[in-house]
């Protein structure tokens, strides 16, 4: 700052009025500029995988069922405590502290997760939590009586825990086996005994279900809580795949688990209805499929019928199945069929006579139907070019279903209500972005969670009539007057036309003192795996941090949707059926060259980034756009999908032995040849997911390729790559490797 006034004072004293005026012109613009880089405080990658950018939000929080209530799961750190409260959803006002974990010894640990008994009554408290896979896990479950102020330590090291409707009993699962505990008696009776490691699983789902059926709990009680549904999982003949767990041992530990991939076996499952006073067990008869996938399960509104989703192995064709809780006796009530696949949700709401509300694509877009008890298709309650996004639910008082979609543009996400019958749509949302909601169990308010791209999350009271706003709840301005120091960019969104035009969603964020008469070099980001979506209205994760540091060192950021994405219809999304990789990978090259021709852009100095698929992408890319692509980054990337789990890939390729050419045309390994550039290969060992496999392979490819690379692999890790100062070394180790090679 002295040197400043010392310079201005200089200027003064030596020209003449005129030029003095001119040059002090010049040397405002060149004091703001001066200004303004001192003003803009440098992102590091330690602020970003520390959580200095973290946003607050509500945690665990769950409406009541039975009063119009809501529960948060709060942490007092001056205390280092953990609190279940109690809010009325009418004024916010906290009305009452269920459960402190600093008036209970046992729960010292913290309380990781909580559910309600039907009644409201008890709290099932999980605690010492276990990671398994991506969503499974075992845990010490603790039963915290409301009325008595009494917790009781249940179960050490279990799965899924759930009450039955009546609330006098909890169905888990253990050791691969189903339990029922009743809570008066305390008395526990074992429902299953064949359950073994690496062969028979009862009531909870095999690795592959979990990771692309995406749910663990495959069992359910009925509504009379006499009996309980659940799938066993014979995975006996299904091959086993093994990873060294290195730790710091002198021999290091194998961890071997069933993995199906493409064309090998998968568990064979059965469906089971046991009854709980006779402690039976009835099988279902689905003798009439072959190679098939029970892809959900839940009892109806009717205590005797149990349903079921039963889809073949190519995943095109879906029976909705209502089974007999008394005879097992099943029959179809629902079909779907589609050229490509049919995507499995949890959308399936039964009503109170057991007719039901079904999302599906059949004409096109994701939209919401409305089916008699037999099936019989009623009304379809949400219609045109647009996809339902979120289905929240059906107040039976009004006739009213309650929704999430991109009818305001596919990049945001709106709230609406509409009548059962598609009449008297009304838009919740309030301002354009994203928007999510939790509504009160008398569907006469909601939660509404806001946030775009330059605004950061707020959570709000609002009217679940008109959406109008009724209070505040969180409003993250503390985030957001932190981060004005930094003088951070924002996306720019817009539609880029491809040279085949093909029109894809884009953002970019350009350099905050950005020269349009400068030349650029371009780092482009992309996920592309079907049904994704990148380029969305929606506030920062800590990747866009990581972007905005780079803009800092002189880089444009830019992420492209390509085809086979979501949210744009059926067609544009399943596009790439049995040619996994290659629309998606045609598309990132043309946008590249898109960007490259911009005035602004370095065309020789382009460089790709991507993890999961989004590696398997950025891999191809850079092989098969080698001209286009100066370098790449793949963060533990499908090399070959002959490698990858058969549920995802035969969802999209069929199996290889069907599709041999579609598996290895768009595999990058088979494309090492091509390499001109600058490639990062990054993986985690203990990737349960996306194996190491992967790499290891694609590293023999390259070697005899003849090609140099860079690589780093991460030992014991999964396929997030943390864990301690893991994501800071890996995101210096890319910063520096771009800042190297582009």
């Amino acid at each position: 700052m002295p040197l400043i006034v010392i310079f201005s004072l200089k200027l003064v004293s030596i020209y003449n009025y005129s030029m003095k005026m001119k040059k002090l012109s010049l040397f405002a613009l060149l004091f703001v500029s001066i200004v303004t880089s001192v003003a803009q405080q440098k992102i590091t990658v330690e602020d970003i995988y520390t959580g200095a950018f973290r946003a607050k939000g509500m945690d665990e929080l769950q409406s009541m069922k039975n009063t119009n209530q809501y529960t948060v799961l709060n942490t007092d750190r001056a205390t280092r405590s953990q609190q279940i409260d109690l809010y009325e959803f009418a004024t916010l006002k906290k009305v009452a502290t269920l459960i402190d974990t600093k008036d209970h010894q046992a729960l010292s640990d913290g309380i990781d997760s909580y559910s309600f008994s039907s009644d409201e009554k008890q709290i099932l408290i999980a605690s010492n939590t276990n990671p398994i896979f991506r969503h499974s896990f075992t845990a010490d479950f603790y039963l915290y009586s409301l009325a008595t102020k009494t917790l009781v330590k249940l179960f050490d090291q279990v799965q899924e825990p759930t009450f039955s409707p009546d609330g006098s009993k909890l169905a888990f699962a253990k050791a691969n086996n189903l339990f029922v505990y009743t809570i008066a008696t305390k008395e526990t009776v074992q429902v299953t005994t064949d359950g073994k490691k690496n062969a028979i699983i009862n009531g909870i789902t095999d690795w592959v279900y979990e990771e692309e059926f995406a749910f663990v709990r495959a069992f359910d009680w009925s509504a009379d809580s006499k009996k309980i549904g659940f799938i066993k999982f014979d995975e006996s003949q299904v091959p086993e795949f093994s990873m060294n767990i290195f730790q710091k041992e002198l021999y290091p530990k194998v961890e071997t688990f069933k993995y199906p991939k493409p064309g090998e076996k998968n568990a064979l499952v059965s469906l089971h209805i046991y009854d709980v006073a006779l402690q039976s067990i009835k099988n279902v008869a689905l003798s009439n499929y072959s190679d098939f996938y029970i892809s959900r399960l839940k009892w109806t509104n009717d205590a005797n019928i149990l349903s079921a989703q039963v889809l073949n192995r190519h995943q095109d064709n879906l029976d909705l199945l209502f089974i007999d809780g008394n005879s097992a006796a099943a029959k179809v009530v629902l079909n779907e069929k589609d050229k490509a696949y049919v995507d499995v949700t949890d959308n399936l709401t039964f009503l109170k006579d057991n007719s039901f509300i079904w999302t599906s694509e059949k004409d096109g877009f994701n939209h919401i139907y409305l089916y008699d008890k037999n099936g019989k298709l009623k009304n379809q309650i949400t219609k045109g070019n647009w996809e339902v996004t979120n289905y929240y639910g059906f107040d039976e008082k009004t006739k009213t279903v309650f929704y999430q979609s991109v009818e305001n543009g596919s990049i945001n996400r709106d709230v609406y209500r509409i009548g059962l019958d598609g009449k008297k749509k009304v838009r919740l949302s309030q301002a354009t972005g994203t928007t999510n909601a939790t509504f009160s169990p008398n569907f006469q308010y909601f939660i509404n969670s806001y946030s775009n791209a330059t605004q950061p999350t707020t959570y709000t009271l609002n009217s679940a009539n008109d959406g109008k706003q009724v209070q505040s709840i969180v409003d993250n301005n503390a985030l957001a007057e932190k981060l004005k120091k930094y003088n951070l960019p924002s996306k720019e969104f817009f539609e880029l036309t491809t040279e085949k035009g093909n029109k894809l969603n884009a953002w970019m964020i350009k350099p905050k003192d950005f020269d349009a008469s400068k030349k650029y070099p371009v780092f482009m980001y992309q996920y592309s795996g079907p049904g994704s979506q990148q380029v969305n209205n929606d506030w920062n994760g800590t990747d866009d941090y990581w972007f905005m540091m780079l803009t800092q060192q002189g880089y444009i950021v830019a992420c492209v949707d390509g085809r086979g994405t979501g949210f744009k219809g059926a067609d544009f999304k399943k596009c790439t059926q049995k040619e996994l990789g290659k629309f998606e990978v045609e598309d990132q090259i043309d946008a590249a060259k898109v960007i490259g021709n911009y005035p602004y852009v370095d065309k020789t100095r382009i460089g790709i980034f991507g993890w999961s698929y989004g590696g398997f992408m950025s891999s191809n890319c850079l092989f098969k756009g080698a001209d286009v692509f100066k370098m790449a980054i793949a963060v533990a990337p499908v090399t070959n999908w002959r490698f990858y789990d058969s549920v995802y890939t035969e969802r999209y390729l069929q199996t290889p032995q069907e599709n041999a050419s579609g598996y290895d045309e768009n595999s990058p390994i088979n494309h090492v040849s091509k390499l001109k550039g600058s490639f990062l290969l990054i993986h985690g060992t203990a990737d349960d997911n996306v194996h190491v496999q992967n790499t290891m392979q694609m590293i023999e490819a390259l070697v005899q390729a003849n090609k140099q690379f860079d690589w780093a692999i991460y030992p014991d890790k999964n396929h997030g790559i943390y864990g301690g100062k893991t994501r800071i070394q890996l995101y210096n180790k890319m910063t520096n490797f771009i800042k190297e090679k582009l």
